[in-house]
């Protein structure tokens, strides 16, 4: 019987998107977002599916973003918006995937239409996922609308629902065809959501830019009391790291090195654990405090740089304390770093510090040495909360 060699065969895709800045992006004067869609197909079809808080805190956007589409001639509204729960429950299940889906197949929305995504980054998550899996794959523009979507959640190529209790179990890696950051949206944002985002910056800092760690440590305060100039930059440069990374590193996460993760481990199971009821940002902001003290007490991190990482995340406003009070929930909280693991690939690759701005790899965890840097954290947390009950009972 005649052998036939193996087809070889390969290419190369280009993707390229874009991240814009805006102010009152369904403003009639603000061209934006028409000169952004262009299509074959004129009006193009755009079908709009909005976070339920933000159609709450800005009731007359669904009039806006109808009369926009009525005056720029060139899109078509695709039927009235789909609005969908904020916050993770949104990613529990696959019901909201199905219901966008039905509309997107009611409306006869196609390739060649968009979809128009406007929330935060759990919103953006799941309207990507469905986006990418409708005819496998309608073109998407994401508008997220708090800080951690405008820094983090949006400016990447991943796209996700949670399963069998599991973060992003269920997902795909598509590039969105553009994004805008719209500054408008954060001024209606609870203070927990204001500083959740400042987590993912501090973390690109901390393991990419110390110039940038800088500049958060020395507008904490700033940043803290909602000075919008502050937080417009560090957005933009936040962003800006993370779109870097994305295009000169591994962008669809083929390896098992995900620098861009560092304190995720814990941050995914103190979110499953405390069942969402943590911001994603609150969550990751704890999972870097175990993570920079674990890497001080092995030795890789100066124990300064430990302190002072730490002062700059309870000066942003962060709560450090690991809400871990049994044994236990302790070993629960360490099953995170094998499902770390499994959501990797296979090979454990956890992210630590070397000083501010360097980061380094390891792919073996001391559980007890790990278990010592929760402890200290947490003893961390509370001296410092209470100096601080201290210092407003001498000034009050």
């Amino acid at each position: 019987m005649k052998e036939f060699p193996p087809i070889d065969q390969s290419f190369e895709v280009a993707y390229s998107y874009k991240l814009y800045s805006s102010n009152q992006v369904f403003s009639k004067s603000n061209p934006l977002l028409a000169d952004i869609i262009r299509s074959d197909i004129f009006p193009v079809p755009v079908l709009f599916v909005i976070d339920q808080n933000v159609a709450k805190h800005h009731p007359d956007l669904e009039q806006n973003i109808f009369e926009y589409c009525s005056h720029h001639k060139n899109l078509k509204h695709a039927g009235k918006p789909i609005l969908v729960p904020g916050g993770e429950q949104v990613k529990n299940n696959d019901k909201y995937i199905q219901n966008i889906l039905g509309v997107i197949e009611s409306e006869k929305i196609c390739r060649h239409s968009f979809i128009v995504a406007i929330g935060g980054g759990a919103v953006i998550d799941m309207v990507g996922f469905a986006a990418a899996i409708a005819h496998r794959g309608v073109r998407l523009i994401r508008i997220p609308t708090t800080v951690l979507s405008q820094n983090d959640a949006a400016v990447g190529v991943k796209n996700s629902i949670n399963a069998f209790g599991k973060k992003n179990f269920t997902g795909t890696f598509s590039p969105p065809y553009a994004i805008i950051n719209d500054k408008q949206f954060l001024k209606t944002l609870e203070f927990r959501d204001w500083i959740s985002g400042i987590a993912e910056a501090v973390k690109v800092s901390l393991i990419k830019d110390a110039e940038f760690y800088q500049y958060i440590k020395n507008n904490a305060k700033a940043l803290n009391q909602r000075k919008s100039e502050s937080m417009e930059y560090l957005i933009y440069r936040c962003a800006q790291l993370h779109m870097q990374h994305i295009s000169s590193a591994d962008p669809f996460e083929s390896g098992s090195s995900r620098p861009l993760d560092f304190g995720h481990w814990a941050a995914h199971k103190l979110e499953h654990m405390t069942n969402y009821q943590l911001r994603h940002g609150e969550a990751v902001a704890k999972g870097m405090g175990i993570d920079i003290v674990y890497s001080s007490l092995l030795g890789y991190l100066p124990e300064k740089d430990q302190i002072d990482a730490l002062n700059v995340l309870l000066s942003i406003g962060f709560d450090l304390e690991i809400p871990v009070h049994s044994k236990a929930e302790l070993d629960e909280l360490m099953l995170g770093i094998e499902e770390f693991r499994e959501h990797l690939g296979g090979k454990l690759t956890i992210t630590l510090l070397s000083g501010i701005g360097k980061k380094m790899d390891v792919h073996d965890i001391d559980l007890d040495i790990m278990g010592q840097a929760i402890t200290t954290l947490n003893n961390f947390s509370l001296s410092n909360n209470i100096s601080e009950k201290e210092n407003k009972n001498k000034s009050a």
